[in-house]
């Protein structure tokens, strides 16, 4: 069973008013039978995984990876033209259409969509704007002196409607018309995957992310209500690993490649339930950024001969705890 809001319009309504007016409206939620993928499975998994990694890439290129004839029917989503905003993806169908799957693409740090990539990074799971000692440029202008980040700054800034989370409520908005009687799912790898959790606690549609920085910040800065039970976002699984060090926040030391590339990845916490993989005290693995490709998460982790592990909420997770977030822009103009 899954909760979403009765109307769509009414919970961008709520956002709006959250944002705008600072008031807080009272949403009207559904409690729904949603066939969901079943996440206990190890060869789903792997299916997921695969589809999530033909989010880079075309049919025919050598990076495609192979999948159950069941998802014999793709479409691409932002290939069409290179020049466009940089989402990119796939949308994949069963048959008769029953289950729709929208795969986004995660990050690549070459290629036409590599500076939206970075910019959708930076804003989503940085603490303020990517400001860090160590990186040269901010993508807002919100750092307000110290330790200090304004709020509503960071809420204007993740409103722009060319980010990929507002061009993926538009792509979600067309799919629903297109497929009106279809289960949608939403999936994908590192920002693709955050993406599609965002995209799954606005709809209540279940998702699945691989390798995913945090984005239960990026949630709350975009005032994405949460649903009204105790158990939160129950659709909304996380995948990972322990060696991989971005879900964890943990690729932002002075010497780590992230920070070093320009990427503030300092985000930790995640919404729903998180599946996690041992691979540093089973396998033996040094935490490492080569261990975040979809390719290692495919062949040496899903497709690796052990139980899929129990998925679990991430209680007492705390981000950018270093940082205070006010109102000190209204503060300085009013000086």
């Amino acid at each position: 069973m899954i909760q979403r809001p009765r109307s769509p319009s009414a919970f961008q309504e709520a956002r709006r008013k959250s944002f705008y007016d600072a008031q807080s409206a009272v949403l009207d939620w559904d409690e729904v039978e949603i066939l969901g993928p079943n996440i206990t499975d190890k060869y789903t998994l792997s299916q997921l995984a695969r589809m999530s990694g033909n989010a880079y890439a075309l049919p025919e290129q050598s990076n495609w990876w192979d999948i159950d004839e069941k998802w014999n029917r793709s479409s691409p989503v932002g290939w069409e033209d290179p020049d466009m905003n940089g989402f990119r993806g796939h949308v994949f169908a069963t048959p008769d259409n029953s289950t729709i799957v929208l795969s986004i693409k995660g990050t690549t740090t070459y290629g036409g969509t590599a500076k939206q990539d970075k910019l959708n990074d930076n804003l989503l799971f940085s603490c303020c704007c990517s400001r860090s000692p160590w990186i040269f440029g901010t993508v807002c202008d919100c750092y307000s002196g110290k330790s200090r980040c304004d709020n509503t700054c960071l809420h204007e800034a993740l409103m722009d409607d060319n980010l990929f989370y507002a061009i993926g409520l538009n792509l979600y908005n067309n799919l629903t018309q297109i497929y009106p009687e279809s289960n949608i799912w939403l999936i994908g790898h590192s920002l693709g995957g955050a993406v599609a959790s965002l995209l799954s606690a606005t709809f209540g549609s279940p998702s699945v992310a691989f390798e995913s920085p945090g984005e239960a910040l990026a949630a709350k800065r975009l005032y994405l209500p949460p649903p009204p039970s105790n158990e939160v976002h129950p659709g909304i699984i996380h995948v990972y690993h322990t060696a991989d060090p971005i879900p964890q926040g943990a690729c932002t030391g002075p010497f780590s490649w992230c920070i070093q590339a320009g990427y503030a990845l300092e985000t930790q916490c995640h919404l729903g339930k998180s599946i996690v993989y041992d691979t540093v005290t089973e396998l033996k693995w040094r935490v490492e950024l080569r261990r975040h490709t979809i390719k290692t998460v495919i062949e040496e982790v899903l497709e690796r001969e052990w139980d899929v592990p129990e998925a679990t909420p991430e209680e007492e997770c705390i981000d950018c705890f270093k940082w205070e977030f006010g109102e000190y822009k209204n503060e300085t103009q009013s000086a």
